[in-house]
């Protein structure tokens, strides 16, 4: 059995860094203008980033002039997010906390959920997510999922075979199964840094592109969009990843 609660615990200093190695400069900015053109995002928009994880796109959004607030459950993330906006003199609210519990002032112009974390949470967990989303977005607002884990991109060819993936002096060896009692995905990683090693496992609910839109739908959105990238291309069977776009 593995842990329902494991992204209280698996966002520490080692899996952290190596994402905030791996995930580039580019690719943010790929995120960035996406969220901004689709969205339509003014300056000064209010944007809502759930979970944050270290701040990548908050920060970016920020310097782009917008008032982010973004929140997430590792306070290793938050702390870097912080000191990130520190020295970069950007103004932005990091909070420690459940992505369940976010503001829910009906005030934010967007909300985005990024970086493959949508599929944390159990059905039950998930549309507290999305309720939770609903109550932060101000109506006519908009939404961005970024998930990897939709049925559509993962069973097709699924062979969970073993993935050894290196930023710097940090290695990771992955190892997932797809458990098909609960439909998820059971990733099982070794990071090894120097003498330093850790194993650990994430779990990711995979739900069909249909169930995601009952989701939002329930929640009080309506899905205006599939792509599978930034670059606006559209998401078809097999497509490693989908960007959904949503309004209030």
């Amino acid at each position: 059995m593995s842990d329902p609660d494991w992204y209280r615990t698996f966002f520490t200093e080692l899996p952290n860094e190596f994402w905030r190695r791996a995930a580039t400069p580019e690719w943010t900015a790929a995120d960035v203008d996406f969220l901004v053109s689709e969205l339509g995002l003014a300056p000064g928009s209010r944007i809502l980033d759930a979970p944050c994880g270290s701040g990548r796109h908050s920060l970016l959004l920020a310097a782009r002039g917008h008032r982010v607030s973004g929140v997430d459950i590792s306070t290793e993330a938050v702390t870097h997010a912080r000191a990130a906006a520190a020295t970069a003199g950007l103004d932005v609210d990091f909070t420690v906390d459940d992505m369940r519990n976010v503001p829910q002032t009906g005030a934010f112009d967007a909300a985005v959920c990024l970086g493959n974390s949508f599929g944390y949470l159990d059905p039950a967990g998930t549309a507290e997510f999305v309720a939770a989303l609903a109550g932060a977005v101000r109506p006519g607002g908009g939404l961005v999922i970024d998930f990897s884990a939709t049925a559509e991109s993962v069973l097709p060819g699924f062979t969970g075979e073993r993935d050894v993936m290196r930023t710097g002096d940090i290695e990771v060896e992955a190892r997932t199964e797809y458990d098909l009692a609960d439909s998820r995905l059971l990733s099982r990683y070794t990071f090894r840094r120097g003498g330093q090693v850790l194993d650990t496992t994430a779990v990711h609910h995979v739900y069909t592109s249909g169930q995601l839109t009952g989701f939002l739908r329930a929640g009080g959105f309506t899905v205006t969009g599939r792509h599978a990238g930034p670059d606006g291309a559209p998401y078809e069977l097999g497509s490693p990843r989908l960007l959904l776009l949503a309004r209030r």
